[in-house]
């Protein structure tokens, strides 16, 4: 059946494929196939510039011809491949036996059988999956986090000077500022994102079980822990573990995905947060004309923006500890529960990537409601009573927190007049009593 939007089973194939489209090059089956291929050539590449006896011969004219197998690798390449793969039922066998087609298509047969040499497929995939998301997080991923971030930032400072009431517990608190509140994200998710540099791409490269024993005993008199560690480091731009079992330790893998779902954590509490304010009319939403809110009330501006990347976030993390939990631990020198696995590195990607966007759409709508804001501070002046306490002991008045409890403990409601008449009937000074009465729910917001 031809690819349908409508017939695809996972919404990051259906609806929302052209919001996520970019990550096809890393982490389909094509892309997958596509980075397998460029490991094997790049591999044989190395081998010739040993060069191994075998392969002097090997003109680096030829080069150019054989970095275009992936790099002009296309749909009806991949069909071959796959069709391959039904009578080999191995996925990189289908891959050596493409590769060694192409060499004898080019001449170069008589050097086919140097495709894979020493390899098992873990050196393969060890390699091409990291490499994949390598390129998936610099081209994709970082980019549309960093949007997410300078805009939270750009926010920050616009309404750095907006007072506005706190909420503790649900309940009127010290007033604070909106950009502070902001500003709490984008020093959270800095936090973060310089993990990342600090995590390595590593991969895992040296034979069936980890020891290039079948390099070792074919050309004994060369240093192959050198040329492993040359090849996945310098040439690859990876980090070559070591020792390894026949798969990599995955370690570091689970540790950028631990790292990807603290992310997600906290703009899953900035959705919530976000998502509040716009329940207590703090901001108000850009309306698009024709876009409709809800199928029975003309009047609602739903905040779906902030409620949809709240629901992609959740799931990818589902993802991702599963990852980091799973990968890891891998029965004796190698069980293949990792294979099926590593195929859903994707996903969370996926859905991260699009729950990003989906912040970016509503941050982008957002409108600061002042008048609001303002209001819920003129009915909240309760909130200044820690500001007059905290002077009061000061000042070495008797029990000053229990007075402003008399207070603020009435049913009736705190207003500028009662705080004021309050103030009137301390003992102090007529410079602290004004002192106190500068103090207002706008202005006592801290540094």
């Amino acid at each position: 059946m031809e690819l349908n939007f409508l017939t695809a089973i996972s919404p990051l194939d259906g609806r929302y494929r052209q919001k996520v489209d970019e990550l096809d090059l890393y982490f389909s089956e094509f892309g997958l196939i596509r980075y397998r291929l460029m490991v094997e050539v790049e591999y044989f590449i190395s081998l010739c510039d040993i060069p191994l006896p075998q392969l002097t011969d090997f003109k680096k004219d030829n080069y150019k011809v054989l970095r275009s197998i992936y790099e002009d690798f296309d749909l009806s390449d991949a069909e071959k491949i796959k069709e391959r793969e039904k009578i080999t039922n191995h996925d990189i066998k289908a891959i050596e036996y493409f590769l060694k087609e192409r060499f004898f298509q080019s001449g170069w047969g008589k050097w086919s059988e140097f495709i894979h040499f020493g390899l098992t497929s873990q050196d393969i995939n060890n390699t091409a999956i990291p490499l994949s998301i390598k390129d998936a997080l610099i081209n994709v991923y970082f980019p549309i986090l960093y949007e997410v971030r300078e805009t939270l930032a750009t926010f920050a400072d616009e309404w750095k000077d907006i007072p506005m009431l706190a909420r503790t517990h649900g309940q009127p608190a010290s007033p604070t500022r909106l950009g502070k509140e902001i500003e709490v994200f984008v020093s959270r998710l800095d936090g973060q994102i310089k993990y990342f540099g600090q995590i390595p791409y590593s991969a895992k490269f040296g034979g069936a079980t980890g020891n290039l024993n079948a390099h070792k005993v074919a050309f004994p008199e060369i240093d192959w822990i050198t040329f492993a560690n040359n090849f996945v480091n310098e040439e690859l731009g990876l980090q070559r573990s070591s020792p390894t079992t026949q798969i990599d330790h995955y370690d570091n893998l689970a540790a950028l995905f631990d790292n990807m779902r603290r992310i997600n954590v906290i703009l899953i509490d900035m959705a919530r947060d976000i998502w509040s304010y716009i329940s207590m009319e703090y901001f108000r939403q850009k309306i698009k004309k024709g876009e409709i809110g809800s199928s029975a009330m003309p009047h609602k501006v739903n905040p779906i923006d902030f409620e949809n990347g709240e629901g992609n976030l959740g799931y990818a993390n589902a993802i991702f500890e599963h990852l980091a939990m799973k990968l890891p631990v891998s029965r004796l020198q190698r069980d293949l529960t990792d294979s099926t696995v590593l195929r859903n590195i994707g996903v969370p990607i996926g859905h991260s990537v699009l729950a990003f966007n989906s912040l970016l759409k509503g941050l982008n709508k957002l409108i600061v409601n002042t008048e609001k804001i303002n209001l819920d501070l003129e009915n909240n002046w309760a909130v200044v009573s820690e500001a007059i306490q905290t002077i009061l002991r000061r000042e070495g008045y008797p029990k000053p927190y229990e007075a402003l409890l008399d207070l603020t403990r009435t049913n009736q409601k705190i207003t500028s007049d009662s705080i004021s008449a309050f103030i009137d009937n301390l003992e102090l000074s007529s410079e602290v009593k004004e002192e106190l009465k500068a103090i207002t729910p706008f202005n006592y917001t801290g540094f």
